[in-house]
Order: structure tokens, then C-alpha cells, then sequence
């Protein structure tokens, strides 16, 4: 198992986030959806990571930066063969900790509402982050959750 910065040219990515994007159409009205797309992840202000097995694409996560001292988490998912096998754990470890060594403070995110997001809430709950109002460019919106996440150096 390996994570990597970068992947985004790679296929599997591309159809992966592909995929994220459809599902999260399924859950929320379109003004409600505020995943990136292939180009948004490619800004210079967002770090995207990708993780395998070998030739197999595991999941992805990216950092956007809001300022220097905070961050987003976004674009978190894990391939349909890798769900509950850990992959989501590892990837926000890996997010966490370099959000940390960039020095950023604290780390926000965006999550759905609806039932299909309790897994990704639980997961953030068990890593520290509380929820709290919208931050950066978000407004108040039924079908998201905001959650933040101190971070000690």
C-alpha cells in the first residue's frame, strides 16, 4: 500500500472521482454539491493524493488550502473493493498529518447530510472533528454538515 501525491492523470482516478460526483447527485440538489471536479482538484491551492495496492487504486483525498493557517479536506472516497478495509482511516491519517507539517491550525470539511453520509461523519467524529458552522465560502445549507478539527504541531 503506498499513497502518492498526484494520480489525477491516471484513469481509475478520473473515473473514481467520476463516480463521487454521480452518487453525491443521488443525495443532494446540484447547488448543494461542493465536490471538485478533475479541474478544481488540479488548482495549485489543493494537494491531492491518491493511495494503491500495486496497480490497484485504493481511494483519494485532497487538501485545499483556505489560508495559511487553514485547510479543507476534500474529495475523500474509496473504491467499491476497498470499502471497510481501512483505506479511509489511512488516507485521513495521511491528510491530518500533512496538514500538520504544512502548519496549518485547524482543518475544515463539508460533508452531506443524508443517511449515505453517516459512514464519512462517524469516521471524522472518531478523528476529532466537531461539528460547527460553515466556514470559508459556505452558507448554511440543509444538505451539508461542517465539521473542523484543531490540529497541535
Amino acid at each position: 500500500m503506498k499513497i502518492i501525491e498526484g494520480g489525477l492523470s491516471a484513469p481509475e482516478v478520473a473515473a473514481l472521482l467520476q463516480q463521487h460526483l454521480e452518487e453525491m447527485a443521488l443525495s443532494s440538489p446540484p447547488d448543494s454539491i461542493h465536490a471538485l471536479d478533475l479541474d478544481a482538484l488540479r488548482s495549485s491551492e489543493v494537494s491531492f493524493f491518491s493511495m494503491w495496492q500495486e496497480d490497484q487504486l485504493m481511494g483519494c483525498g485532497a487538501i485545499k488550502e483556505i489560508d495559511s493557517s487553514n485547510a479543507e479536506i476534500k474529495s475523500m472516497r474509496t473504491t467499491q473493493q476497498f470499502l471497510q478495509q481501512g483505506v479511509a482511516s489511512r488516507l485521513l491519517t495521511h491528510l491530518i498529518d500533512c496538514a500538520i507539517e504544512r502548519g496549518y491550525r485547524h482543518l475544515w470539511l463539508e460533508t452531506g447530510s443524508a443517511d449515505a453520509f453517516q459512514p464519512a461523519r462517524v469516521l471524522y467524529e472518531n478523528f476529532g472533528f466537531t461539528h460547527c458552522d460553515p466556514f470559508a465560502s459556505y452558507t448554511f445549507d440543509p444538505y451539508s454538515v461542517f465539521m473542523t478539527k484543531q490540529l497541535t504541531p
